[in-house]
C-alpha cells in the first residue's frame, strides 16, 4: 500500500463507525467524508498517525495562520478576534493550538515566533474561525474539534448546507462527480456543476480543491 491508502485505511479502521453514525440519514458516503479529511489535513497528521493516539491526532488538526491583509473575513488580526465576546479567551485556544502544532511542523514554529499570530482553522475537515463570533462560539470555546464526533459532525452539517446550495433541498442520492461538487462547495461556498472539477482552493502545484476530492474519493473508494 502506498502512504496515501494506508492512511485512508487508518481513518477507516480508526473512525469510520462514527462516519457512519454521522451521515447516517444523509446521501454522503463514508468515502466522501474520508476524502475531504485527506484533502484538509492529512499534510499534517500522515507522519504521526503511526505514533501517537487518535486523540493526540485530532488536536494537532489546526492551521491556516494567515491574517490581514490577505485575510478578509473575520478576524483578519489578533485585535479584530478579541474584539468579539468571548474574543481574548478564543486568542489563547487558538495561539495554544499554534504552539501545539509548532512542536511538530517547522512551517508553523516559524510564525509562532510572532506572539500575534493563531490558527484560524480547526479539526480534521477544519472549520474557520470566521464562524465563531455569530455561528457556533461554543464549538471553538470547548474545543469541540479535539473530539471525533465534534469535528466530523461539524463536517456534515455543513455538507448538509452546500448539497442545498448545489443540488436543492430534495437530492436524495449522491454518485461520485455529485458528491466532488458538493465537495467543492464546502470548500469555496458554491460550486458549477458545469465548470468541472477545476474550482476551489488551487494549491502551489496548480492542483484544485476539486481535482484534490476526485483523486482521494476515488482512492477511498477503492482502499477497504
Amino acid at each position: 500500500m502506498t502512504a496515501t491508502t494506508d492512511a485512508i485505511s487508518w481513518l477507516k479502521a480508526t473512525f469510520g463507525s462514527k462516519i457512519d453514525k454521522a451521515i447516517k440519514g444523509t446521501p454522503f458516503s463514508r468515502d466522501l467524508v474520508v476524502a475531504i479529511a485527506m484533502q484538509e489535513t492529512s499534510y499534517i497528521w500522515i507522519p504521526h498517525y503511526k505514533k501517537k493516539s487518535a486523540d493526540e491526532i485530532l488536536a494537532l488538526c489546526v492551521g491556516d495562520t494567515i491574517d490581514k491583509p490577505s485575510r478578509k473575513a473575520f478576524p483578519r488580526d489578533r485585535a479584530d478576534l478579541e474584539s468579539a465576546p468571548d474574543g481574548k479567551k478564543m486568542f489563547e485556544i487558538a495561539r495554544a493550538s499554534l504552539e501545539l502544532i509548532a512542536t511538530i511542523d517547522k512551517s508553523y514554529a516559524k510564525v509562532a515566533k510572532n506572539k500575534n499570530k493563531f490558527c484560524h482553522g480547526f479539526g480534521m475537515f477544519q472549520y474557520d474561525i470566521q464562524f465563531f463570533k455569530k455561528v457556533d462560539p461554543d464549538w471553538f470555546l470547548k474545543r469541540r474539534w479535539t473530539t471525533f464526533d465534534g469535528t466530523v459532525g461539524k463536517c456534515v452539517s455543513e455538507l448538509q448546507d452546500k448539497l442545498k446550495v448545489v443540488y436543492g433541498a430534495k437530492k436524495k442520492s449522491l454518485d461520485h462527480d455529485e458528491s466532488v461538487y458538493v465537495a467543492i462547495a464546502y470548500n469555496k461556498g458554491s460550486a458549477n456543476t458545469k465548470k468541472g472539477f477545476k474550482q476551489g482552493f488551487r494549491n502551489s502545484e496548480g492542483k484544485y480543491y476539486g481535482e484534490m476530492i476526485d483523486r482521494f474519493l476515488t482512492l477511498a473508494e477503492k482502499t477497504p
